[in-house]
This record gives structure tokens, C-alpha cells and sequence, in this order.
């Protein structure tokens, strides 16, 4: 049976066929943990507090309640209006104040080069849901001290499906550069920015990561990879470029993978401003800038159900 590159191999699995990168991969988590928070909130600033899912698959479930509502796409299985139009339907049912959504590959009807024949007059009823598709909102939070938060969505993904699938494009297409706005705060899509939460076979863009280093949000919530559920801090520093360096060097084997001299030397680099900035961040004060990159599908891993729980952070 051939596995889905969607699927999470065991650990022993990916020691065995990259024992190099797999080893850095934990590792890299390491140095993260040991980091801390990718950002800080100034105590005189109020809290905006965002609850973030993505892939509910036309379920419904228990959503925490909060300022901030975030589905980062693929509401439904089927793509037809009608199913789009139920978790339409559910979401504007939440007691969020403000709720902001997205299309995913499955969400068929909301692109018209994958929109089903009998949908093609229909039209769907968003009432007080913000619908980013490769566009901008700013929202704001009049009782939290007048803050206003600067969004963008996009559903973009690279290739994975036939033509049912919705905003797709090919893996070598760069359709995200300098669409990114570079005052949003909160960026939404569907697909993972690559190497970080898609799974040891890099199922993200590496065109939306080029970008995610220009703009830096200080939230970037997606799905589309079930399996990559979790948030990982960014920090754009000089550890994050070799960890993204060595994950981006093509490996044939474990043989391979080992004996790459370039390899070991970013290895190398990586635990010198590895270690530097835990020291930065735990010994000296140092205070982080970064982003959190959160994965938020609720759909756990391929079993067709809701598993995973809403994520909920502070901003």
C-alpha cells in the first residue's frame, strides 16, 4: 500500500531515510523550546484574544469562545454550495464578535474553475463572516484600547489534486510574491509556509515562506496538512535560515543524507546561533519579535474526524 505524502511517518521511519535531517528536526524543536514565546504582549496593551481552526470537513464542533474567529479553510468535503453554505451557517451561529474565513481545496464552489455544474447560479449568504480570498480586512477592537488588526487571506495551494480541487496551482509557481501586504499582523491561508508544519516531506510553499520572512505577521494561521497540527515559533534569525537550509538540500537515501559536507556545516551553524539565542533569550532578557506559525486543523490526521482542538492565543 503506498502511503499519502499527507500521512505522518514514524520517527524510527524518518531516522531511516534521512537520519541527518531528522536529527536536526528535533533538535530544532529543541533550541524552540528552550526559546520561549515567539512574541511578547507590553503589559499596558489590552489582549485581542483569536480562537484559529481549519478543516472541519462539515463537521461541527465546540469552539472556545473569543474575540477573534479563524477558519483557515476547507469547510466542506463535497465543494457544493449547499455544504459550504451549512458551516457558513454554524459559524455565523458562534458568539465571536468577529469571524474571518477562508477557501481550502475542498471549498470547490468558491473557485470557479473547480465549481460544479448545477452550482454555477448559486450564491452563498456570508452574513457577518469576513471572506478574505487573496484580499485584505482591518478590524477593529474598539473596547481593547481602539486596536486594529491587519488581516490577509489567501487559499492557495500547490498542486495536490485533480480539478474538483479549488485554488490550486503548479509546485514551481510563485503566486505569492509581494501580495502579502506588509502592515497585516495576522496572515491566513491554507497551505503551510514550507518546512515548518507540513510534515517531513515539505508539503508547504516555499514561495509563501519567502514571503512570511518579508512581512514577519506576528500570526500566521493555516491547515491543509492534518498531520502538521501544532504551532512552531519563527524568529528570522540566522538559526530558523540554516534549519530552512538543511531541510531544502535534497537527500537519496540515508547515505546520502549523512555524508553531505555542506550539510554538516550549516549543522554546525545552526547549533552556534542555536545555542547563542537561548542564551540571548534566557539568560540576558533577550525580548523575541517573531511570529507563531500555527497549524489548526481540526480534522485529525486522515481519519476523517475532529480530533485536534481549537487553538486559542493572545495578541
Amino acid at each position: 500500500m503506498v502511503r499519502s505524502v499527507f500521512d505522518q511517518p514514524s520517527a524510527v521511519e524518518q531516522f531511516l531515510a534521512a537520519p541527518l535531517k531528522t536529527t536536526v528536526r528535533y533538535l530544532y524543536a529543541a533550541f524552540l523550546f528552550l526559546r520561549g514565546p515567539a512574541y511578547s504582549i507590553p503589559a499596558h496593551r489590552p489582549r485581542i484574544r483569536v480562537v484559529c481552526i481549519s478543516d472541519t470537513h462539515s463537521k461541527e464542533t465546540s469552539i472556545p469562545n473569543a474575540d477573534l474567529l479563524i477558519h483557515a479553510g476547507d469547510l466542506c468535503n463535497d465543494g457544493s454550495a449547499q455544504h459550504i453554505q451549512e458551516q457558513i451557517d454554524w459559524l455565523n451561529s458562534l458568539p465571536h464578535r468577529e469571524k474571518v474565513v477562508i477557501a481550502g481545496n475542498h471549498d470547490s464552489f468558491l473557485d470557479p474553475a473547480s465549481r460544479r455544474p448545477e452550482d454555477q447560479e448559486k450564491v452563498l449568504d456570508w452574513g457577518g463572516i469576513h471572506y478574505l480570498e487573496r484580499s485584505a480586512a482591518t478590524l477593529a477592537f474598539p473596547d481593547h484600547g481602539n486596536r486594529k488588526v491587519h488581516l490577509y487571506g489567501a487559499p492557495d495551494i500547490p498542486r495536490c489534486g485533480g480539478n474538483d480541487f479549488a485554488f490550486q496551482h503548479s509546485q514551481e509557481r510563485d503566486v505569492w510574491t509581494d501580495t502579502i501586504p506588509p502592515e497585516t499582523d495576522i496572515l491566513v491561508t491554507h497551505t503551510p509556509p514550507k518546512y515548518h508544519l507540513d510534515l517531513p516531506v515539505a508539503n508547504g510553499d516555499k514561495f509563501l515562506l519567502r514571503q512570511i520572512w518579508r512581512v514577519r505577521p506576528t500570526l500566521h494561521v493555516f491547515g491543509h496538512v492534518h498531520a502538521g497540527y501544532g504551532t512552531e515559533a519563527a524568529h528570522w534569525d540566522t538559526a530558523q535560515e540554516m534549519y530552512e537550509r538543511i531541510m531544502s538540500r535534497k537527500t537519496y537515501g540515508a547515505l546520502t543524507d549523512v555524508c553531505s559536507i555542506a550539510a554538516w556545516r550549516d549543522v554546525v551553524s545552526l547549533l552556534f546561533h542555536g545555542f547563542q539565542e537561548v542564551l540571548w533569550s534566557r539568560l540576558w532578557g533577550g525580548i523575541s519579535r517573531g511570529s507563531l506559525l500555527l497549524n489548526a486543523s481540526l480534522s485529525y490526521r486522515d481519519t476523517g474526524r475532529l480530533g485536534n482542538p481549537a487553538h486559542v492565543v493572545d495578541i
